[in-house]
């Protein structure tokens, strides 16, 4: 099946069953993560913030804080 007739087929799904659709693609991407190249944007912003970690360990933030963070946006 070509891309175009898999994105018309995908069209035809309700919102829940795009939302699988995503989730399961997504797992299958995050198993052969080392696969996905990163641009040197990505590598520079990671290096950024590895260093920004290293010189103030202490000024983090936990799963929880970052999600609650989040939804009081």
């Amino acid at each position: 099946m070509s891309l175009q007739a898999a994105l018309k087929e995908i069209a035809k799904l309700t919102p829940e069953e795009k939302l699988q659709l995503v989730e399961e693609v997504w797992d299958e991407l995050s198993e052969h993560s080392e696969d996905i190249p990163l641009t040197e944007a990505q590598k520079k912003e990671l290096n950024r913030r590895l260093d920004e970690y290293e010189k103030n360990p202490e000024n983090v933030l936990t799963w929880e804080e970052v999600k609650a963070s989040i939804r009081r946006r």
